[in-house]
């Protein structure tokens, strides 16, 4: 399976970039994992809806440039489907036996994704309803991409 990370922004913190790298390290004995970073925009304060509108526009033009169509894309939006581990595991899995050989995840920017990525995306998933940093979200995701594999593997895992 090809697991791809498609976000917007940079990880500017070391703590955070250490983590992901203690998870793409992990990861590399289940899966194919590539992580893509496209550039974000500088959103001024107070912008209007209209002026956000267009930042995600143009944030969701560069996440389509790396998004394939032969790759399931699951975006994680506040408003999406919260699973538990055993059930994102399962998705995961179940993708798999489908014939699915790639899985795209993409976390937005600041301001959340474009329309044209929400379109794109065949499962919306969400982790809370609270709102996370879009940084500290990649490492919360690949942790719970680890946790699916050995669920899925049936090794053990810290609960």
């Amino acid at each position: 399976m090809k697991i791809t990370l498609i976000t917007v922004g940079k990880i500017k913190e070391k703590y955070l970039r250490d983590a992901v790298a203690e998870y793409v390290k992990r990861l590399s004995r289940y899966c194919k994992l590539e992580i893509i970073e496209v550039a974000d925009e500088k959103t001024p304060d107070q912008a209007s809806e209209t002026v956000e509108d267009m930042i995600r526009a143009k944030e969701g033009e560069r996440i389509m440039k790396h998004i394939r169509d032969d790759m399931y894309v699951i975006t994680l939006e506040i408003g999406g489907k919260m699973l538990s581990s055993e059930e994102l595991a399962d998705k995961i899995n179940t993708l798999g036996i489908q014939g699915k050989s790639s899985i795209a995840f993409v976390i937005g920017g600041s301001i959340g994704i474009g329309q044209e990525v929400l379109k794109r995306s065949d499962f919306a998933l969400s982790f809370s309803r609270m709102t996370f940093p879009h940084q500290l979200m990649r490492v919360i995701l690949l942790e719970q991409v680890y946790r699916g594999y050995r669920i899925i593997s049936g090794e053990p895992y810290h609960k």
